[in-house]
Parts: structure tokens; sequence; C-alpha cells
């Protein structure tokens, strides 16, 4: 990490993303006591989550599904954490119904396949009813009901007013389901913005446009120094010129205009662009034969 300073803030899903080897997982590792920083401090509702006397209460994590004593049912997994934090055994059986689990609650951890597995992680970090919820790559293993289920998870559990974090590589999902990100690249802050202005940011330079006279507005465009692609009939990519220029060009030759949209960036589009130089691994590039 090089001066890594972010905050979390409640009733949101923030989404952390980075490149692989940026540092997301040494972060959470940090929050909660795994790793140690060589200066700086990490803290929970102000406190180091060590200071905290059952710490499941405060703070619920998913860094390692895996990390399970495969021969223990998910009920008994539970129940062993439970019994160290204080946390009454109904509890045990109520998260297991929260995360899907309620029919396999004892059958040996052993059995279960990834996504499986990745649930009885979820329910790790759920056990206690934390205030906090760090989760990393959640949606690992998961079928698509399962990716939506965490999606509308990590909503419900903001809405309550939780403090929320999750790394994810999907930015399909971060899309949808983060309120906010915090970017990193090779241990540095790159954004710590909402999705909206990260997005924002990203100028794609593509109008979309729809006219029953695509035909003549094209070449009107192209006259125009516009680069003019075409997919779909009636339907114009239009790049080099802004919306307004378009519309001005197009009430100039008699050219009705059904739809005059500038291209707006993807979270992974504008993801990409901001990340482009913090890669840690990158591909040899193959020479020519």
């Amino acid at each position: 990490m090089r001066n890594l300073s972010f905050t979390v803030r409640p009733g949101q899903v923030t989404g952390f993303l980075g490149p692989n080897g940026a540092g997301k997982s040494t972060t959470m590792r940090m929050i909660v006591g795994l790793d140690r920083p060589t200066g700086g401090t990490a803290t929970v509702n102000g406190r180091e989550y060590a200071e905290y006397h059952a710490p499941l209460q405060k703070v619920g994590v998913l860094l390692e599904a895996k990390a399970v004593h495969r021969g223990r049912t998910a009920r008994n997994h539970l129940l062993a954490l439970a019994q160290t934090h204080g946390i009454p055994a109904g509890r045990v059986d109520e998260t297991l119904d929260l995360v899907g689990l309620g029919e396999a609650a004892r059958r040996r951890v052993g059995t279960f396949s990834l996504g499986m597995g990745q649930r009885l992680g979820i329910a790790v970090a759920l056990l206690g009813d934390p205030e906090v919820i760090i989760l990393d790559e959640p949606v690992n293993g998961l079928d698509p009901d399962g990716v939506l289920w965490i999606r509308n998870l990590l909503k419900d559990l903001a809405g309550q007013g939780r403090t929320v974090l999750v790394s994810s590589h999907l930015m399909s999902e971060m899309a949808v389901a983060a309120e906010h990100l915090v970017v990193i690249g090779r241990g540095r802050l790159l954004a710590d913005t909402t999705v909206e202005e990260f997005i924002a940011r990203v100028d794609t330079g593509t109008v979309i446009v729809r006219s029953p006279l695509a035909g003549e507005l094209h070449d009107l465009l192209i006259g125009h120094g516009a680069t003019v692609a075409s997919t779909e009939r009636g339907v114009l990519r239009v790049h080099g010129l802004p919306a307004e220029r378009i519309s001005e060009l197009a009430a100039s030759g008699g050219v009705p205009l059904h739809e005059l949209t500038p291209k707006r960036a993807s979270l992974e589009e504008a993801y990409m662009e901001l990340t482009r130089d913090a890669l840690e691994y990158r591909p040899a590039e193959r020479s020519a034969a």
C-alpha cells in the first residue's frame, strides 16, 4: 500500500475495485488484523478490529470461503463460531436459512459445491448480525440465481443502515449493486467516488442517431469529418461530432431525427480506462510469425 486512505460509509454498498495484485485482499486483511500495515491504521467504527471482544457481532467478513474444516457440518461450523462469540444457537439456523443452506445444514462441508461453500462463507459473515460487512469476491462460484441473490442481499444490508464493502471483478454486478466505488491500483488510490461520477469521467465520443433518412444523414456527417458506422437499419453510430452539431447538420439538411443519444460509457469501460496504467500483470505481446 502507498499511503492508501479512504472511508467506507454506512447505508450504501461500496464497491472495492482494482486489477489483480492491486492490494484489495491485503487491504481487507489489514482491516480485520490479519496483516499489519507498516504505517497508519485501519479501524472499524473508530476502533481497531482486535479491540472488539466479540468481533463477529461488529464486523462480518468473507475473505476465503474454503477456510473451513471439511469434516464438520455446516451447522456445526457456524455453531462453533457462535459459541465463541456469545451468539444464540437459534441465530445459526436463521442464518443458514438466510443464505439458502437450511436443507444442507447437516451435510459435511467437504461435500459442498463451490457455490454452496461460498454461501456458507457469507453465512459466517452474517452470523453475528454485524453493523459492518466486508466481502471479498462474494459471487465466486454462484449461479445466476445466486448472483441475483447476492445483489439483493447487499442492497438490503445497506438499506438497513449497515456499512458494506465488497470487492468483485464482475463490473456488471458492481454497476447495479454498488452506489460508491473505491478503486486502487498498485496500492494507490485511483478513485473514491459515486458510480455515476466515475462513469461520467469517460467520454466515449460516440453518438447514437436514428433516422428514417439514415443514408442521407450518413453522407452529410461524413462530409463534415465524422466517422459513421451502421450495424442496424436506420441507426448510425457517429464518432467525431458532438450531438449538438449532428442535430444542427440534420436540421440544415432537412433530415428528421428519431433519436440522438450520446453513448454513455459502461462501468467496465470507465474502469479499464482508469486502470490501464495500473495493471500489475500483463500478457506478453506475441511477435508476428
